[in-house]
């Protein structure tokens, strides 16, 4: 009776042994991953985890009137970890304004996911921005990913070495906006103020088991100003987790430049992610621009 037990028991452990090593996360290709890159790595033993750096040292920055070494938090850096059948990769990069929606159009068109665009210090010059990515898949594919981003701030540096204080285009002092076909593009009527017109699409949301809508903050909202033909356009746009890159991608390949990603609440259910922006152009132009967003928020759902 024993004898059949034992024999039993390692029947099942040959048995259940190609099991677990096919359930196993493939190794990392780490020599690929620098290859693509052209950055070396290094390799976390304890977290499985092989990690890029890359310094920005390109540019002097200064924070509360000292200059600022990359040591002090102006790193970027990826980190890719086996994952099931693929890789991990999550991380974070170090951009000045001018760079920063070069960078993220280059993430969104390699398949990557841009998860936060927020800022680490106050009183910087020029004005820092860390923008997070992340990315489910091939390593060879996210490592390619990684490069796109870093050489599309390799070229906005090149074209012109010192960061830019501002967006081109000029906007008319006094505004003039005709707010009708905007109200029609975007299917609500507009709060009109000095020849401006802003538009605000309600959401909800529970918090502390109180309910909020549009008055409370749970919104989305487009302003335009200056003309018709120079406008400008700023707001904010309320989504739930899987609708942030559906509009991110609508307001990139509309020209809209993206100027935050962040939350706004704690505990609130479901979870909202808040994106601010800023775009110039034709006022309809822009208007569309947003109704894209709005129709590819509406189609993750």
């Amino acid at each position: 009776m024993l004898r059949s037990t034992c024999i039993a028991a390692a029947f099942a452990v040959l048995t259940l042994a190609p099991i677990h090593a096919a359930n196993a996360a493939p190794a990392l290709d780490t020599k690929s991953i620098e290859s693509i890159t052209g950055l070396e790595g290094s390799f976390d033993k304890t977290e499985q985890v092989f990690k890029l750096s890359k310094p920005r040292d390109d540019v002097k920055v200064v924070v509360d009137g000292w200059t600022l070494p990359s040591f002090m938090g102006t790193g970027s850096w990826a980190a890719f970890k086996s994952a099931g059948d693929g890789v991990m990769l999550m991380g974070d990069t170090v951009l000045f304004e001018d760079e920063v929606n070069a960078a993220m159009s280059a993430a969104l068109k390699s398949g990557l996911e841009v998860t936060a665009l927020h800022n680490h210090f106050f009183f910087d010059e020029p004005k820092v921005y860390f923008m997070h990515i992340a990315g489910m898949g091939d390593t060879e594919e996210l490592a390619k990913g990684v490069r796109a981003v870093y050489d599309a701030v390799d070229r906005v540096r090149a074209k012109e070495p010192k960061p830019q204080a501002a967006f081109g285009g000029q906007i008319p002092a006094k505004s003039s906006i005709t707010p009708g076909p905007i109200e029609t593009l975007l299917g609500e009527k507009a709060q009109t103020k000095d020849g401006m017109a802003k538009i605000v699409i309600g959401r909800t949301a529970e918090m502390h088991g109180v309910t909020m809508g549009k008055a409370m903050g749970v919104n989305t909202w487009a302003a335009f100003a200056g003309s018709d033909e120079q406008a400008v356009v700023d707001g904010d746009f309320a989504m739930h987790e899987d609708e942030l890159q559906p509009v991110l991608k609508a307001m990139r390949a509309g020209g809209i430049n993206i100027v935050a990603i962040h939350h706004h609440m704690t505990h609130e259910k479901p979870r909202y992610i808040f994106l601010h922006y800023w775009g110039k152009g034709p006022a309809l132009e822009l208007a569309k621009t947003v109704r894209a967003a709005l129709d590819a928020q509406a189609a993750s759902k």
